[in-house]
């Protein structure tokens, strides 16, 4: 049975573009928001459990991928732009605040949300990406500086058509080799490379295809994303790593924001996220700048693909937390 046969989708209108999401369940909205390079289907794991504790489960395809709309515009994919299609949800399922759950790119999605328009949200939980105050430089400055003429993935996506060239050359590979290279079983694999000393030409060539896929991801779910960006591409997904530098200069105020509301994190302790700023734990405090911090859990064994690669346990752990906070 496809994915569109067991969950319920909306075409949702947010912040002048359509937004196709899953909606399940009634209650207190709850809007679960994926990263890169994902869809809804990344929480098709958390949806029906949450929706069943007594939540309404929102989980959109975030602008640029799956049915949602796609603008070309590198503008078009800032902070600003994506933290206002959140609140449009909000708007447009007749809310007044939300809980927001959100993994890689889409943990940030929450926390600015979070930040930015407090009155609009009444918890939020971050997976594999914990919640960092705006820089003294935006995070490609910093990329740049801690990397210098080495290799680093998020600045080898700057220049536009190059990474899109390359993945789209064999979609399923592609999503395969990104899909392990940062799971909890990639992390064991010989050659895998986010970050490297010396230039690296093609990314993909530094990446293990396994064979077999470990089993948390299986054939049909491959299938599924392949065909949503053989459909869709890669350009608005990769313009989010685009819009960084217009981040900085548009949002000083993130330099000082903090995030009042309740709040959880979960990450995987094989996560290379953690190591992205070379000899620091970026998953050491990731409650530094929320006042109602209420759990870190970073768990053994597994990577990036949090909620993917141990659902049960995150379940648990997002359950818990909605009913602490409800």
């Amino acid at each position: 049975m496809s994915p569109r046969e067991t969950f319920s989708f909306q075409q949702l209108q947010t912040n002048g573009i359509s937004v196709r999401a899953v909606v399940e369940g009634t209650g207190p909205l709850v809007i679960m928001v994926h990263g890169f390079p994902e869809l809804w289907y990344s929480w098709r794991h958390q949806i029906r459990p949450i929706a069943e504790a007594g939540f309404r489960v929102v989980a959109p395809d975030v602008r640029g991928y799956g049915g949602s709309d796609k603008p070309h515009a590198i503008d078009a994919y800032d902070m600003i732009s994506l933290t206002n299609d959140v609140v449009g949800l909000i708007d447009v399922l007749g809310d007044d605040q939300a809980i927001l759950i959100g993994h890689d790119w889409g943990a940030p999605i929450c926390w600015n949300t979070a930040a930015l328009h407090p009155e609009r949200v009444a918890a939020v939980a971050g997976l594999s990406v914990p919640f960092f105050q705006r820089g003294p430089q935006s995070s490609i400055d910093n990329w740049r500086a801690l990397y210098a003429d080495g290799f680093f993935y998020q600045l080898y996506f700057q220049a536009e058509g190059v990474a899109e060239a390359a993945f789209e050359a064999d979609i399923r590979t592609a999503l395969r080799k990104i899909y392990y290279t940062i799971s909890g079983d990639g992390a064991q694999a010989p050659l895998h490379s986010l970050s490297a000393a010396e230039p690296v030409d093609d990314l993909l060539a530094t990446m293990v295809d396994p064979d077999p896929f470990p089993p948390w991801l299986t054939d049909a779910d491959l299938d599924y994303y392949t065909e949503a960006f053989t459909q869709g591409g890669f350009r608005g997904p990769l313009n989010r790593y685009r819009a960084q530098q217009r981040d900085w200069e548009l949002l000083p105020q993130l330099s000082e924001l903090e995030i009042h509301q309740p709040s959880c994190f979960i990450g995987g302790a094989l996560d290379p996220v953690r190591t992205f700023v070379p000899g620091t734990d970026l998953y050491a405090a990731p409650g530094a700048s929320c006042t109602d911090f209420r759990s870190s859990t970073i768990i053994e064994g597994e990577g990036h693909w949090i909620q993917q690669e141990a659902p049960e346990e995150v379940n648990r752990l997002l359950l818990r937390f909605l009913d602490e906070i409800t």
